[in-house]
């Protein structure tokens, strides 16, 4: 999240509200996270011009090393713009 929207941290303030984490298997030795948003940071960013407290799904796949999705989460955030 921060890597997609890390600029909008002078504007608005990143907020987790549910997440749901899916075990797959058993996960030995060094994982991977990988996360994706499931909007365009377009979207988002929009959002937060027009006033609005976007709220938005990321998903993360943690993989083993050889590559096999051992979980699966999504986390709903929004960001809560700043007060002035």
């Amino acid at each position: 999240m921060l890597s997609a929207l890390g600029d909008q941290l002078t504007r608005a303030v990143p907020l987790a509200t549910t997440a749901n984490v899916e075990y797959r298997k058993l996960a030995m030795g060094e994982v991977r996270a990988e996360a994706r948003l499931l909007v365009s940071r377009e979207e988002v960013v929009a959002a937060l011009d027009a006033g609005e407290r976007p709220v938005f799904d990321a998903v993360v796949d943690v993989t083993n090393g050889d590559g096999v999705v051992v979980a699966a989460m999504t986390v709903t955030w929004t960001l809560r713009p700043n007060r002035t």
